[in-house]
């Protein structure tokens, strides 16, 4: 009889066009569902003041970043503003070796290569409840106005246009039902992962 293999366990993406709070989303269910551990990436910036190694993100050079992809070492990557960023496939067995599900924060296109790299992986889509509320909530924010605040919307757009392929939607209305929601969809994928318990207890 074989017991927790490494693909027994869940890999749950969370991603979600600026401002429609994912971040808020994913730190509700990780204080809420045991063994589920968030997924740290690897980056080539420079910390941020307040930052921590391994807590924010691991830190590395250029050369160490170009080296754990010629030796295909990343699950998924990306450069933004010159700055690489990206998820080591080591972080991820680390996790399944804790006997954790690991949650991502990342973009269309990380989602994109980690389901290349791990077919079984969920992704989830989180929305605001309309664009008009997107821009609202985008000028609360501050960080952007005018054509600024356009560019970010238009590209909203687009990326909510590129992740039409994701598994679930969730409406963040509220963050209590929305984190509810994204708490439901793992549970159930939880579940459903269990029916192997099936196969095992017959064999």
């Amino acid at each position: 009889m074989q017991h927790s293999t490494q693909q027994e366990h869940l890999l749950i993406v969370v991603s979600a066009p600026s401002g429609a709070g994912k971040t808020t989303l994913c730190r509700e269910v990780l204080n809420h569902i045991p063994n589920l551990a968030f997924s740290i990436s690897h980056t080539t910036r420079s910390p941020r003041a307040g930052e921590t190694n391994a807590k924010n993100y691991f830190y590395i050079s250029q050369q160490e970043f170009q080296e754990a992809l010629d030796q295909k070492k990343m699950a998924e990557w990306t450069e933004i503003y010159g700055n690489r960023y990206g998820t080591s496939r080591q972080t991820i067995d680390t996790m399944f070796a804790r006997d954790c599900d690991v949650l991502f924060d990342i973009d269309e296109p990380g989602a994109r290569q980690l389901k290349q790299a791990y077919p079984s992986v969920i992704t989830v889509l989180v929305l605001p409840p309309s664009l008009p509320v997107l821009r609202q909530r985008l000028i609360e924010r501050g960080t952007e106005e005018g054509q600024a605040l356009e560019g970010r919307l238009q590209r909203a757009r687009e990326e909510i246009e590129a992740m039409r392929w994701y598994d679930y939607v969730v409406i963040n209305d509220t963050i209590a039902e929305a984190s509810d929601q994204l708490h439901a969809i793992i549970i159930s994928e939880r579940c459903r992962r269990n029916r192997q318990s099936i196969e095992d207890m017959l064999t």
